[in-house]
């Protein structure tokens, strides 16, 4: 079987843009894989919702058994959002890659988020010393693995382009084979992100505020497009909806919108 990482890697060094959505379970994922996207990634959020918990909550030892849920569900590539790793330290980092790579992703982003709301971002030097031990760890297993290195400051009130640009450009040089900014406000930013950097940037789409369409993104210059957990809650939405028709009206309606049985199953028959 050829190499996931090799694969996944691949599809960042071809011309074209391409989107790799976020299941939350092994159902999501072969849906996803059926309807013919060429790789998938984790969602921590998602995750953390199939668990009925808040995000950042889930023990590590339970991400690491849904991401391997994942791998096992499907033959596509799989990225694992790991959020910050088992620990703070650049040695952690490093360790999160060895295991992300031991149970057969093909590869992982890791945040400069630090888990504390009030001091939410690691500092400056302690975040590209934790990208630098997570690239020399990726260097090492035996099969190819790819590294995304994600800048939060949007994410946490620090609307700081110029500082946020600066802290990527440091993960590129650190070896990150991806960069990713969550939070970009517009298509102008992204652009301006996209120029400063000469690695593959990813972007989410899915969070509030704007949304831009796949061609619009390939014109900025973007190579990967993430949804994050915006599947997930839409699913969601869509149940606690019908939830809601039951306890106020006593009626079923959301029943005549619902995926026929037949249908639901093709997506899980083995090829």
């Amino acid at each position: 079987m050829e190499d996931k990482g090799k694969v996944f890697r691949r599809l960042h060094e071809l011309d074209d843009i391409f989107v790799i959505p976020n299941p939350w379970d092994m159902g999501t994922a072969r849906i996803l894989e059926t309807m013919g996207f060429k790789a998938l990634a984790t969602t921590s959020a998602g995750l953390a919702f199939s668990l009925g918990v808040h995000e950042g909550t889930v023990p590590w030892e339970q991400t690491i058994q849904h991401c391997q849920s994942i791998v096992n569900a499907t033959s596509l590539p799989v990225s694992a959002d790991l959020e910050k790793g088992i620990g703070d330290d650049p040695e952690s980092a490093a360790q999160t890659v060895n295991i992300a790579a031991g149970i057969g992703l093909a590869g992982c982003s890791l945040e400069d988020h630090t888990g504390i709301a009030s001091n939410p971002i690691y500092d400056f030097n302690l975040a590209v010393e934790r990208i630098e031990a997570a690239a020399k760890a990726r260097d090492a297993p035996a099969h190819d693995f790819v590294i995304t290195a994600r800048a939060e400051n949007f994410m946490w009130g620090i609307t700081d382009l110029d500082e946020t640009i600066l802290r990527l450009q440091a993960f590129e040089k650190a070896g990150a084979d991806v960069l990713y900014a969550p939070g970009l406000r517009d298509i102008v930013m992204i652009k301006t992100v996209c120029q400063a950097l000469t690695k593959p940037v990813n972007v989410v789409m899915g969070l509030p505020g704007n949304i831009y369409s796949i061609s619009e993104l390939a014109d900025a210059g973007v190579k990967r497009i993430s949804v994050g957990a915006s599947m997930a809650r839409f699913a969601y939405g869509m149940f606690i909806q019908a939830a809601q028709e039951i306890m106020s009206t006593g009626t079923f309606n959301y029943s005549k919108e619902a995926i026929g049985f037949t249908e639901l199953a093709s997506y899980f028959e083995r090829k």
